[in-house]
């Protein structure tokens, strides 16, 4: 068993994630320091491995936290979820503008059934990240959310950003 246990953590320093972990905190490094002298580029070096070696020992650096599958999608994803943001912001002001009658504030639960922890909790974020609406509760049955007009919760039933979101995670 020790040594099923000690194969396990030798595989995980080696593997793609572990690697791309210590380089990413060697330019995070570089690029916060702004200096260049051997003393504190070898003291860089030093706190990158022994940050990288802890978070092998601790077993938190896997394909979740680093989710390379859905790195050629995002930007797209991005750019549509900022359109839908500035949509989402005129919405909200022009019912500031037309006063109490516009709003019509409810509850709704919308389904989820997406396969990956990282793309529900995406399209949580994206939720509430769009004005006028929150996602409230993140359960197995779906997200419970709060919209400030039965148009946006409409919006959210009618599945143009689950559809989004499910395609980030194929």
């Amino acid at each position: 068993m020790k040594q099923l246990k000690q194969q396990h953590w030798l595989r995980s320093y080696f593997c793609l994630h572990t690697i791309t972990i210590f380089f990413l905190l060697c330019l995070l490094w570089l690029g916060n320091s702004g200096f260049y002298t051997p003393l504190l580029l070898s003291f860089g070096l030093v706190s990158v491995i022994m940050v990288v070696w802890l978070a092998c020992r601790m077993d938190i650096i896997d394909a979740e936290s680093q989710p390379f599958h859905l790195s050629g999608r995002l930007p797209s994803y991005y750019f549509w979820l900022t359109v839908k943001i500035i949509q989402a912001n005129v919405s909200v002001v022009l019912c500031i503008w037309r006063g109490n009658k516009s709003i019509s504030p409810c509850l709704a639960k919308i389904p989820c059934d997406l396969h990956s922890d990282i793309a529900r909790v995406i399209y949580a974020n994206s939720i509430t990240l769009t004005p006028g609406t929150v996602a409230m509760d993140l359960g197995d049955e779906g997200i419970l959310i709060h919209a400030l007009t039965t148009e946006g919760r409409d919006e959210l039933l009618a599945g143009e950003m689950y559809r989004r979101v499910a395609e980030l995670e194929r």
